[in-house]
């Protein structure tokens, strides 16, 4: 299972971006996709999470800016980010709970890594 994120990229504080990250492999179903972000010198933490049947949960920071939803027919998550402001600049990583039709898939897949930066 492969995971490819992209997106990313340079904008000014209060503008938007739409982060995508599509699955692909050997995919029986996807229960939780998700995306995480590191800072530097800073550890990875939840940005947003989505479950298979929509449910949802954000950290506190970005409630009311981010909005994450998926694709259950094309295995592909997305955050749309608005309001964007110096501190959300990261790299993003996309995850996601994979049920392969290989028994020994890995469930916890990761995305390589997009690059946010948002100036002041």
């Amino acid at each position: 299972v492969q995971l490819q994120a992209s997106g990313g990229g340079l904008v000014q504080a209060g503008g938007s971006l739409k982060l995508s990250c599509a699955a692909s492999g050997s995919i029986r179903s996807i229960d939780d996709m998700g995306w995480y972000r590191q800072a530097p010198g800073k550890q990875r933490e939840l940005v947003a999470a989505i479950t298979r049947g929509g449910s949802t949960n954000y950290a506190d920071s970005v409630k009311g800016r981010f909005t994450i939803s998926r694709d259950n027919s094309k295995n592909t998550v997305f955050l749309q980010m608005n309001s964007l402001k110096p501190e959300d600049t990261a790299v993003y990583y996309c995850n996601a709970k994979v049920l392969g039709y290989n028994p020994n898939s890995k469930y916890d897949n990761w995305g390589q890594g997009t690059l946010v930066t948002v100036s002041s």
